[in-house]
């Protein structure tokens, strides 16, 4: 069964590929959504899928890429989305 979450990532996480690594940890996780920098300095998105897939995810964003210093992780489930085909960077 697929669920939806929203996320955003704290820390050291802007200029250190973290928006590419999220799309490319998602996709191969095969999972749908979304993920960008925002105005705080912080990286947020959105991801679909089935929840094995979720945690993978979940459990990367706790670390990120080798350059990042994540401090906090916020997420929260939200409603499905159809029609979404891929993960894509915002």
């Amino acid at each position: 069964m697929s669920k939806r979450i929203q996320y955003t990532v704290h820390g050291n996480v802007q200029g250190v590929n973290f928006r590419s690594f999220t799309e490319s940890k998602a996709s191969s996780y095969g999972l749908t959504g979304w993920v960008r920098n925002n105005a705080k300095n912080q990286v947020e998105g959105e991801a679909q899928g089935d929840d094995e897939a979720i945690q993978k995810l979940l459990k990367f964003l706790e670390s990120g890429p080798p350059a990042a210093n994540v401090t906090k992780v916020d997420k929260s489930e939200m409603d499905v989305k159809e029609g979404e085909s891929s993960f894509t960077v915002k």
